[in-house]
């Protein structure tokens, strides 16, 4: 299959070139993504379904990637931003490969378990054939050979270690194993880490001899190892418990990785802000504040406290959001991926105004 990005080799060495800088601390300016572009009215675009678990499972992976073609081709993408896509089959989706029921819908993808057991009962291991973990290694293939290294493919949303756990037991049950069961619930936690790392592992090996570099549901490349680390769990536990629950799955995934980073999720993970910078291999976090609350370019003192404990910075900001933090906070460190879509001259533009700001 052949497709038309405008956007070649001199493209993606200015992407290695300038992500790698950010990576090393060594950018000046803050990298920043824009995407636009229109619809050609002789093609026919037809609908992608947001959650790939909602395709039929019996769907040859390759007839679904062929809708997503085009509307690839009619993107356009300014500054720091790239040709990606990546496999969503929904938020942690590890749940899936360990047996967990998965429920997709137009909001997201959900999961439950099979059936009712304990903490103590629970033996995760890796099924080879379980048709989730087939579908994604198939979607991933079709993906690289339908778009050979022209488009970043990025890795599928793992999911979070007790985000994962929680599938298997249900969030209130896993509440009641950190009181009732806390060893149990380490001891799970570090069968489901060392599955993880398998997982990623071998769907790296699938992307990276046929792209550049690496990304996974949100677009930060890499050419090393990379991964948004997460815990959406941890907005109900103490500081306390995060340091003895999460922070070990974490940090044996940033000893793995090469470029880990993190997904704060909203205001009840502040709490465990200082646990993720002392983390030393973590290189970054991202800022979502979550609905309802200000957005992220209205937390500055968050961004620049995250910063100054050494760490890179992502948000999702509109584009008077990113003028404002960066006349604010400056803007070395900070990847700022941009809500509105432009054109080719508004896009020069607004990178002049970034850059004088």
């Amino acid at each position: 299959m052949s497709i038309d990005l405008r956007f070649g080799p001199s493209d993606w060495d200015r992407i290695e070139r300038d992500y790698a800088a950010w990576w090393a601390h060594e950018l000046d300016r803050p990298l920043v993504q824009i995407s636009g572009g229109e619809r050609d009215p002789r093609v026919r675009y037809g609908p992608v379904l947001n959650f790939y678990a909602r395709y039929p499972l019996d769907l040859p992976a390759e007839a679904a990637i062929a809708t997503i073609t085009p509307h690839l081709e009619a993107t356009r993408w300014y500054g720091d931003a790239y040709p990606t896509s990546w496999v969503n089959f929904g938020p942690g989706i590890m749940a899936g490969f360990l047996g967990a029921h998965v429920h997709p819908d137009e909001r997201s993808v959900w999961f439950s378990p099979t059936e009712e057991h304990s903490i103590a009962d629970l033996q995760p291991a890796c099924d080879e054939h379980n048709p989730w973990w087939q579908r994604v290694q198939e979607w991933t293939r079709a993906a690289l050979k339908a778009w050979d290294g022209q488009v970043q493919v990025g890795c599928t949303d793992i999911g979070g270690n007790l985000d994962i756990i929680a599938s298997l037991r249900t969030t209130e049950g896993l509440l009641y194993d950190l009181h009732d069961a806390p060893q149990e619930v380490e001891r799970v936690s570090r069968e489901v880490t060392q599955l993880w790392l398998r997982y990623y592992d071998a769907l790296d090996a699938l992307i990276h001899p046929v792209c550049r570099g690496r990304d996974c549901w949100t677009p930060i490349w890499s050419h090393e190892t990379t991964y948004m680390l997460q815990c959406d769990f941890s907005y109900m536990i103490s500081p306390r418990m995060f340091e003895r629950f999460v922070v070990p799955d974490l940090a044996t995934c940033c000893e793995h990785l090469e470029a880990g980073f993190y997904h704060l999720d909203g205001p009840g993970e502040l709490p465990h802000v200082d646990l993720l910078c002392d983390i030393p291999r973590l290189r970054g976090i991202q800022w979502i504040p979550g609905d309802g609350n200000p957005p992220a370019h209205q937390w500055p003192d968050l961004l620049a406290h995250i910063r100054d404990r050494g760490k890179l910075v992502q948000v999702f900001v509109t584009a008077q959001g990113a003028l404002e933090l960066v006349r604010a906070i400056g803007g070395k460190g900070l990847l700022l991926t941009v809500s509105d879509r432009m054109n080719a001259e508004r896009a020069r533009a607004f990178l002049a105004e970034i850059a004088a700001a």
